[in-house]
This record gives structure tokens, sequence and C-alpha cells, in this order.
């Protein structure tokens, strides 16, 4: 298993393999990575011809074989990607879904015992959450294809990302300021170019300002309450615990924590009747001012919980508030029961 800097280096001594599998919670970054492989493979004027994509969650995996079969048009290697390849993850879901998943995994590892040498067959698979690692049957691919685990950007790299996407956008930002952004947004890359277009606009022109920044970027917290809340619709505790000792380490307060996860409950229940009364992703993220990558993700937690589940946790949440307010008991183990009873 390797990384994009790997990558890179290979791709720069012409070293291609038949298969490469992408793994990580970025999907905008790991789409970056298959179009910077897809560029280097296929030239612009047949591209159309030579590149075929597939969605890993319904495709008929024959069908995928086929194409990669298929002999390229005026060229010596065609691309064929699978994206959002849920096959590739361990998790099992319903009878009928698991063993589909089991069957397409079975198939790709059969085809890449003897791979069409003409073919760059492309797969990805997001994870659903930061804290995901990757599966053994990724590993498992790892003895026939490049795999490689697209980590987020940090340290220096964000940086000079998030300065080339704001002299894209024709906006000027110090070196100060640039790194108080960086450690700021969470570092996925779709919301980092929301929060740098939000930025942009805010500024108007002229050079953007550390208190720009502070005023109209989100907390970071904000993705570790999503993970939070995500494990307890998993009914997964200790993983949930483990962010809440996380929260308090980096310095949060348990009543600022249980507000996060109040209004995260909150929006699941809203857009959880608003699905249910017929409402589109669009329509909800303009009313519930989330960003529609979030509003996406969102949609997709809501799912996990019944209208009935949400308002519950709701009511727990103002218990709980009541409790942390009028009482003298440990705040800590306070949460803890809170977020045990909402798994029960």
């Amino acid at each position: 298993m390797i990384n994009f800097t790997d990558l890179e280096r290979k791709l720069k001594k012409h070293e291609l393999d038949n298969c490469y599998v992408f793994c990580g919670s970025d999907e905008k970054l790991i789409k970056q990575h298959v179009k910077f492989v897809t560029d280097n493979v296929l030239k612009s004027d047949f591209m159309d011809l030579n590149y075929s994509k597939f969605d890993g969650n319904k495709a008929d995996f024959e069908a995928i074989i086929e194409s990669c079969e298929t002999m390229p048009f005026m060229s010596d290697k065609k691309v064929v990607v699978v994206y959002r390849a849920s096959f590739l993850s361990d998790s099992g879901g319903s009878k009928t879904s698991g063993d589909l998943k089991s069957e397409n995994f079975q198939l790709l590892n059969e085809y890449l015992s003897n791979p069409a040498p003409h073919c760059i067959l492309i797969i990805y698979y997001v994870f659903s959450n930061d804290r995901e690692k990757p599966s053994a049957k990724i590993k498992k691919l790892d003895k026939k294809a490049c795999v490689i685990k697209v980590d987020k950007l940090r340290g220096e790299v964000l940086q000079k990302k998030c300065m080339d996407l704001f002299q894209a956008a024709g906006s000027k930002i110090g070196k100060a300021e640039l790194t108080l952004f960086c450690s700021q947004v969470d570092n996925n890359m779709d919301i980092v170019v929301n929060e740098i277009e939000k930025l942009v606009s805010y500024a108007e022109g002229r050079d953007i300002t550390k208190e720009d920044i502070l005023a109209m970027m989100p907390q970071k917290s904000e993705n570790d309450i999503f993970n939070l809340v995500d494990y307890l619709s998993q009914k997964n505790i200790k993983r949930a615990l483990d962010i809440l000792n996380e929260l308090i380490y980096k310095g949060e307060k348990i009543p600022l924590i249980l507000f996060m996860i109040a209004r995260q409950f909150n929006l699941l229940f809203n857009i959880k009747l608003g699905i249910e009364s017929g409402k589109t992703k669009e329509i909800l993220a303009g009313e519930l001012r989330l960003h529609p990558y979030i509003c996406e993700k969102m949609i997709s937690q809501s799912m996990k919980f019944t209208l009935k589940g949400l308002k519950r946790n709701i009511e727990l949440c103002l218990d709980t508030e009541k409790t942390l307010k009028s009482t003298s008991t440990d705040n800590k183990i306070n949460m803890e029961v809170f977020m045990i009873k909402t798994v029960m």
C-alpha cells in the first residue's frame, strides 16, 4: 500500500500498473488522484472513446470486465473507473447485498489474476468516516493491484493547496492568515473549496484577514460531532466515547459538546422529515443552510435513525442539559449515561 507521493514518483518513471485501488474518506481528493492517473495514461484527443465509468454500488461486474477486455481506439491504453465500490468494504448488510458484494469481489480477484494488458482499471472506495481503516478485501488486493491510501492533506501540503485555490479565485491571503485558515478548516477538499469560496465572496476583492476567517468559518469540532453521532447510529458506544474523550482532551467543554450533539440530532430530524415529505437534497440544503456535500452526508446519516428515535434523542439532550445545570454530579459521567441511553 502506497501514498500519493509514491504514486506520483512511479508515474513520472512511466511505471504503470494494470489496476489502481484508491481508498480514503475524502472523495474529492480521491477523484483528483484518479484524474491524475487518467491524465497520465490517456491523451485528450481520444479520451471519450477510451474512458468508461461504472457505479460500484450498482454495476454488474461482468459488464465491467467486458469493458476492460474491449480493445482501445487509436490508443495503447484505455481506462475503466469503478467509483464508490462498496463491495470493497467488509460490512455485510442484507443477505442479498452481502452475496452480491462477495460475488463482485470474487470476480475482481479472478480478473486481476490475468488482467487485460491494454486496460488500466481504477477502483475507489470512500470510507464512511475518518476513522475507518482499509478493509481485509483491500489489503488482499494489495498483492495484485497498486493500492493507494488517500490520506487527507496536512501541514505544508495543505497550505500549498489552499494557497493555489485562493490565487485561482483571484484573492490574496497572507502567510499568517493562511496558517490560521488551515488550522481551522476541516481538511476535506469539498469543505476546503466551499470555505475558500465563502471567504473570497465575503472579502469582495480585498485581502483575506484574520477577522474574516474567524467570522466565517465553522468550528473544526463539528466533524467530530458528525462522527460521534454516526457511531451512536451504529450502536458503537465504545467508538463514540473515544471521540467524546478526544473532544474533552482538546479542551471542548461538555455543555458545548452536548449543544453540538443536540444541534446534529435536530438537523437530522428536520432532514428526515423533509425527505419523507418529498423534499430534494437541493431544497433541504437551501432551507437548512448546509453545503450540498454536507447535506448529502447528513441525509445518509438520517436514514440510520427513525423519526421516533431522533425525537427521543433530542428529548434526552434536553434532559441531560437540565441535569448538567441543576446537579453537582460529574458532567463526564452524565454525558456517558446520556450516550448509552441513545443507543438503548
